[in-house]
């Protein structure tokens, strides 16, 4: 997929007129809707009491409450109330332990443009 920085030679009427920078708001309004990331993680022994673990699952945290959960090695999607409902399938329903790691908010956005094929869908 191609993607280019966005040219712009002449401002935009509502920037010039109004001092109203269109991009920064779309934005903002992207990082503040945008949904929290975690992984799911589960502690493994591998014998000799030596630990370890790895990621079971990705999982988004959506502004209304929904958390959308996708497998590591099946690639199953779940849907589920809540993030700590996602530690009791990939922890307590398996005898297994497991936590959340929430990743870092966003703190920035970017404009990609994506150029279309002859036929409409994106290079």
């Amino acid at each position: 997929m191609a993607t280019e920085s966005p040219q712009r030679s002449d401002p935009d009427p509502l920037e010039s007129d109004f001092g109203f920078d269109l991009e920064a708001e779309i934005r903002a309004i992207v990082l503040e809707s945008a949904p929290r990331m975690f992984a799911v993680v589960q502690d493994i022994d591998l014998g000799d009491g030596i630990p370890d673990a790895e990621v079971a699952a990705w999982g988004l945290v959506h502004e209304c409450g929904r958390v959308d959960i996708v497998g590591v090695d099946r690639g199953y999607h779940l849907t589920l109330k809540s993030p700590e409902r996602a530690l009791w399938w990939y922890g307590e329903k398996r005898g297994e332990r497991a936590r959340l790691v929430w990743l870092a908010r966003p703190a920035g956005a970017e404009f990609a443009m994506v150029a279309a094929l002859d036929d409409g869908r994106p290079e």
